[in-house]
């Protein structure tokens, strides 16, 4: 599960194969927004799953699932603004069900994971294009 996890927080859930292109019409599945994370909790027994309350403007607040917990604390997390994926169907992960997914950048041995944000401050629910 875990390396699962990972493969999917890398890929955005696209099933394709690295060395494969994706076309401009795949790109537009995507529906990335502009979050703010209002809560982040502790979800029993998972070491590295934190359970995040996301605001997104229009879309109202959403509930994320994100494996950050080892590069986050919740204070340094807790108000930041995100982008998340939007459009994902809902997954149970540990209990919880999430409600799409944060983006962040992820150095080749996996050792470092920086939330991605918007350069200036922008409505909640703004689109990524």
């Amino acid at each position: 599960m875990c390396i699962e996890y990972k493969k999917i927080f890398i890929m955005l859930f696209l099933t394709i194969n690295m060395t494969e292109e994706i076309g401009f019409q795949d790109w537009e599945k995507l529906d990335l927004r502009v979050g703010e994370i209002i809560k982040v909790e502790d979800i029993e027994n998972a070491d590295k799953l934190y359970k995040l309350e996301i605001d997104v403007g229009e879309l109202g607040t959403r509930v994320i699932v994100a494996g950050i917990k080892k590069f986050y604390e919740k204070e340094e997390i807790e108000g930041k603004r995100c982008i998340i994926l939007a459009n994902l169907e809902p997954r149970k992960m540990k209990g919880v069900e999430s409600e799409g997914m944060i983006l962040a950048a992820v150095n080749d041995s996996e050792d470092k994971i920086v939330l991605i944000q918007p350069e200036k401050d922008i409505e909640l629910g703004s689109k990524i294009r």
